[in-house]
């Protein structure tokens, strides 16, 4: 099993910013890819960004790109979410997920086995 604590989260003005971290335990040998997906009030889950433990690939959604960075310390097993910009449409709870798929990246939801519990970003305009 992989245990995933997201933090970070919080309340900000629109052109903001925020660090979200999550710290990964447990079996994370087993885990390739680590994403970080949102859920808005309403609206299904979707992706937002993903990495490989080597951090030598990433991926981002259209609406993030430019503005947010995904990034590794290994060494740490930690994962951040350095958000930029921010806009009142980012308004979200931010969820961190493993992959044990070998692939370079994924953004599909199903290809995630571990999630954690989730940071609340609020944006305020």
């Amino acid at each position: 099993q992989v245990q995933l604590v997201e933090s970070g989260g919080g309340l900000v003005q629109a052109g903001g910013s925020l660090r979200l971290s999550c710290v990964a335990s447990g079996r994370t040998y087993s885990t390739y890819v680590m994403g970080w997906f949102r859920q808005a009030p309403g609206k299904e889950r979707e992706f937002v960004a993903a990495t490989r433990w080597s951090g030598d690939i990433t991926r981002y959604a259209d609406s993030v790109k430019g503005r947010f960075t995904i990034s590794i310390d290994n060494a740490k097993r930690m994962v951040y979410l350095q958000m930029l910009s921010l806009k009142p449409d980012d308004t979200a709870v931010y969820y961190c997920a493993a992959s044990r798929t070998p692939v370079r990246t994924t953004p599909a939801e199903y290809d995630y086995d571990y999630w954690g519990q989730g940071t609340q970003v609020t944006v305020s305009s």
